[in-house]
């Protein structure tokens, strides 16, 4: 049992106080791949916008390969082009304009055509692949308001521009197309500053939201971010109880480190899950603690996060990254045969 422990512990990332040791990775394996390979679903938030979930048995080519194409390859909907017909805000029209970009949009990509590179005319756009939307809105004076007020809200009609005021305007038959109306192909937050307006200004814009991939433009990436970090292993060799114990559960993240009584009536230190560890390594700047823990990663499992920007599930966007990720693969196989 002490043997398989200590080969375990061998093939582990060694974190010491200034670095790691240990950190290298076996040679790749296609039939062990298949062997150990596995993901498990760990959380999954209500609105299905947030995942966790572990990579078991991949090299970190493979995790980041798949990082790469959520942040940079998944596409999305956004708005590219903005058509100003009416403004006069302190707001520069370019800032407006990239403001109005960023606003993310709940329409489904996969339900779209990548737009036609035939033609520049603006006015040509196809149900098939753009959708249309409207800004229209003045502020004024407004005469319901006390005269002791002095918040703008109140003094003012539509003082400030919201994303709520952003409307969809139908192309074609998308009306039949997309039922759900604003649910669907609407903004999916109603309540982002677009600007602030005084009495006298108007805004009057037409916006094109095209399909587009976050490589060429961060606004059409699906994900707010997604990342991943290696498995945490927290083994504790000497006993520490009372006072030291109290100040090792300080030196990890909430829920590492627990205290639980001993017969005497005392406190002895635990680790509950290591997961939730941040890796600082705070134990090693307390001479007395740094002896007592070791700190380790598991090379080939690592946490993934994903958090969804809203139009699709993170449990979708993840499934569309490995389908891109697959093509890429055949593409290279078909060109090797090619060669060959």
């Amino acid at each position: 049992m002490a043997s398989k422990f200590k080969k375990s512990r061998e093939s582990r990332i060694q974190m010491e106080e200034h670095g790691v040791i240990n950190n290298l990775e076996e040679p790749w394996s296609l039939r062990i791949f298949k062997e150990n390979f596995k993901i498990k679903i760990v959380k999954e938030s209500d609105n299905q916008m947030e995942l966790e979930f572990d990579l078991i048995g991949c090299q970190t080519s493979l995790a980041n390969a798949i990082r790469r194409i959520l942040i940079s390859e998944v596409p999305s909907m956004a708005i590219e082009k903005v058509f100003i017909m009416n403004y006069n805000s302190i707001m520069q029209e370019e800032v407006l304009a990239h403001r109005l970009g960023l606003v993310p949009l709940r329409a489904d990509p996969r339900l779209f055509d990548y737009p036609s590179n035939e033609g520049n005319k603006d006015d040509e756009v196809s149900e098939h692949d753009t959708l249309r939307y409207e800004l229209k809105i003045s502020c004024s004076h407004n005469k319901q308001a006390s005269k002791e007020s002095r918040r703008l809200e109140e003094m003012y009609i539509n003082h400030k521009v919201y994303s709520n005021d952003i409307k969809w305007v139908p192309i074609g038959k998308q009306c039949e197309i997309y039922p759900g109306g604003e649910e669907q192909v609407g903004v999916i937050d109603k309540d982002i500053l677009l600007n602030v307006l005084n009495p006298g200004h108007e805004m009057h814009i037409f916006m094109h939201a095209v399909k587009g991939i976050g490589r060429d433009h961060a606004k059409f990436s699906p994900v707010s971010t997604a990342f991943y970090r290696l498995l945490p292993r927290i083994t504790l060799l000497k006993t520490v109880k009372d006072e030291k114990a109290e100040k090792l559960k300080k030196c990890f993240s909430p829920g590492v480190i627990e205290l639980v009584k001993t017969e005497g009536g005392g406190k002895e230190a635990q680790v509950i899950n290591s997961r939730y560890d941040s890796c600082s390594r705070n134990v090693e700047r307390h001479e007395d603690l740094k002896d007592c823990v070791s700190l380790e990663r598991e090379p080939n499992h690592f946490i993934f996060t994903i958090e969804s920007v809203g139009a699709l599930p993170s449990s979708v966007l993840f499934v569309e990254a490995t389908k891109i990720l697959k093509g890429k693969c055949r593409s290279f196989i078909e060109l090797l045969d090619s060669i060959s």
